[in-house]
Order: structure tokens, then C-alpha cells, then sequence
């Protein structure tokens, strides 16, 4: 069947991270679940809204295990697998661990996708995999009305390295290791607006492996990691304060935007995703008066592929940053803090 080669992103009603369950509707479907309290060797669960779960198989072993879906954000077809890979990977480097292994999730319109477009989807996918050090060893397939794309990861590291996004503690530093401004771009590229450049520097971000967060993980300075998604910064932020009982403070001016990101917000370029999120968790939220509204539409911008954000203790906070700077990630610095207090999030 020789199919036209179509726009990826016309086919999907929503792309990358974007499409994910805005977190009231999310925390909803999971209130009445059974707890996972009986498995005592089940590490990290739901409770938390944690970025994977984690088994304990033998004193010196953990097993972790995620997967991650979602529909283009783009439409070269080889980019939005690489996207979509490196997204799935990363919840397994947001728990300390080193990834061993994926399997392929794979929804297409078989009756509107060429062939060779689909073959581009998972060669993207498989090469990323490749840069982590890893085989996509299988996977399922279905003829899905929307194209869908993702992994299911593997992990393993030792109990030890854990770092849940529950374990900040009071005083500790807030580092953040990626800009922000995902979600903006993507909703510039629907538009044909975001410029050449942007592309470029949107697909780098995107595509940079979070290999930081199994490094960081062994430094026993480094208390919390989670990796910043579909909720946002806010969002993500909020879900640590939850986890952890205390309030994280931010400091809107800290937190590094994308190159085009400011100009996009100012005109209008928000995903409705952002507009769910703020409406989901905006009670928990403190904001200072006089913040601008495309400021605030960045912190609540759905990061698909985004950074780790990451709570250290203060006094090393300065010497991680350069160690996660020289690893590769320039965009990385301290945006806030941790300290007591009802758990929600402070913007400053």
C-alpha cells in the first residue's frame, strides 16, 4: 500500500508529554487502587507518584521498571522516536538506576502512515536505545486511530542508590538540570512558528539522555531526583514537595528558559496541557504578586523529555552543578529550595 507521506502531528490529537492525564484527573483514577503495602520488597510504588517502580530482588540488587507512550510532538518520524526513547529511559536514570533493557510500544493508523515512516519511529527509538547502551528486545504493536510510539525500560541498581522524589530534606538545594520551554515549542511547531533553530535546540534537549541522574544518585549529598514532564516544573516540584512533607521554594528568575521560549509565551504559544495542569494543582501553589502570566505558563509548560530536578544538600549543591555541567548538561544550576512547611510549592 503506497500511503502519501503525512504530517505526523495532524494525526494526534495532543504530542509528547502533553497527552498525559492532567494530575487531578490522574490522582482520581487512582484513588480507590489496592496498596502495595503487602509486597515488602516493592521499594517504590504508587504512593508517591514516583517516576518508576522499584523491586528489591537481593541485598545488592534492584530492579526498575517503567514505561512511558505518547503521541508526536513532531513530524519527522525519526526524531519523534528518538524523543519518545529517550523520555521513556529516563524515569529509570530519575531512580538512581543504569537501564538494561526495552521493549517497544507501538500504535499506529496503519491505513494513513506509510510504511517507511513507521520504520523511521523505531529506528529513531533503536538508535537512542543504542546510545544508552541497550537492546530493544521485543515489544507489541497495534492498529491504534492515533500514532503512538514509547518504551517500556528496565533498570537496575543498589538499594542504596535509590533516590526517590520523597527524600528531600529540609534546607537542601533545588538544581534543575535542563531549560524549560518543551511544551511551548511544540505548540509553535503546530503553528509553524518556531524557527529553524528553535528546532534544533528543542530536538537536543529532547533527545539528551538523563545518564546524570545514575552518576549523582551514588553521592550521598544527593537526597531526591525526579525527571520533570507532562505536569511541569510546578507540578513535578509539587509531587516532591507531597511526597517529602515539606514546601520547595523556587525562584522563577533561576529557572533557565529555551532560547525562544520568553518570545513564544508572550505571544500566546501554551499548550492546553499547561492550562490542566495550573487548574489541577493550583491551590498548592504560591505565587508572588505581580508574576507574569507567560512566566507562569512556563512553570506549568508540559516538559516531554525535560530535565531532572534534583534535591542536594546545600553545602555541595554548587560542586554537583559543575559535576552535572561538565557531564554534558549547561543548562544546569540551583533554582531554589527546601524547608519546612506545609508541602506544596512557593514560587519567589
Amino acid at each position: 500500500m503506497n500511503l502519501p507521506k503525512v504530517r505526523l502531528t495532524s494525526l494526534a490529537h495532543g504530542g509528547g508529554c502533553g497527552c498525559k492525564l492532567a494530575p487531578s484527573v490522574l490522582q482520581q483514577l487512582l484513588a480507590d487502587q489496592p496498596a502495595s503495602l503487602p509486597y515488602q520488597q516493592l521499594l517504590v510504588g504508587t504512593e508517591t507518584a514516583d517516576d518508576a517502580a522499584v523491586w528489591q530482588q537481593d541485598e545488592n540488587t534492584c530492579i526498575i521498571a517503567t514505561t512511558d507512550f505518547f503521541m508526536p510532538m513532531v513530524d519527522d518520524p525519526y526524531d519523534f522516536g528518538r524523543i519518545a526513547a529517550t523520555n521513556a529511559i529516563s524515569d529509570v536514570y530519575a531512580m538512581g538506576g543504569k537501564p538494561i533493557m526495552a521493549l517497544a510500544i507501538l500504535g499506529m493508523p496503519v491505513d494513513k502512515i506509510p510504511t517507511e515512516m513507521v520504520r523511521e519511529i523505531l529506528k529513531g527509538g533503536a538508535s537512542v536505545c543504542a546510545t544508552a547502551g541497550i537492546p530493544v528486545a521485543g515489544g507489541h504493536s497495534i492498529d491504534c486511530p492515533e500514532p503512538v510510539y514509547g518504551l517500556a525500560v528496565i533498570g537496575i541498581c543498589r538499594p542504596e542508590h535509590v533516590r526517590r522524589n520523597a527524600g528531600a530534606r529540609a534546607g537542601d538545594a533545588l538544581i534543575l538540570t535542563k531549560a524549560i520551554g518543551v511544551g511551548i515549542y511544540s505548540a509553535a511547531i503546530k503553528k509553524g512558528e518556531l524557527p529553524p533553530s528553535g528546532y534544533t535546540e528543542m530536538i537536543a534537549s529532547t533527545t539528551l539522555l538523563n545518564k546524570i541522574g545514575a552518576e549523582i544518585a551514588k553521592d550521598v549529598d544527593v537526597h531526591a531526583i525526579t525527571d520533570v514532564t507532562g505536569f511541569g516544573l510546578l507540578g513535578h516540584a509539587l509531587e516532591m514537595a507531597r511526597g517529602s512533607g515539606l514546601t520547595l521554594t523556587i525562584n522563577a528568575d533561576q529557572v533557565r528558559l529555551l532560547e525562544h521560549a520568553q518570545r513564544l509565551a508572550q505571544g500566546g504559544f501554551v499548550t492546553g496541557a499547561s492550562h490542566r495542569n495550573w487548574a489541577s494543582y493550583a491551590e498548592h501553589i504560591t505565587l508572588p504578586a505581580g508574576l507574569p502570566e507567560w512566566r507562569r505558563h512556563l512553570l506549568t509548560d508540559p516538559q516531554t523529555s525535560g530535565g531532572l530536578l534534583v534535591a542536594s544538600a546545600p553545602a555541595r549543591a554548587e560542586e554537583i552543578v559543575r559535576t552535572i555541567v561538565d557531564a554534558g548538561y549547561p543548562h544546569a544550576c540551583v533554582i531554589g529550595r527546601v524547608s519546612e512547611g506545609k508541602p506544596g510549592v512557593t514560587i519567589a
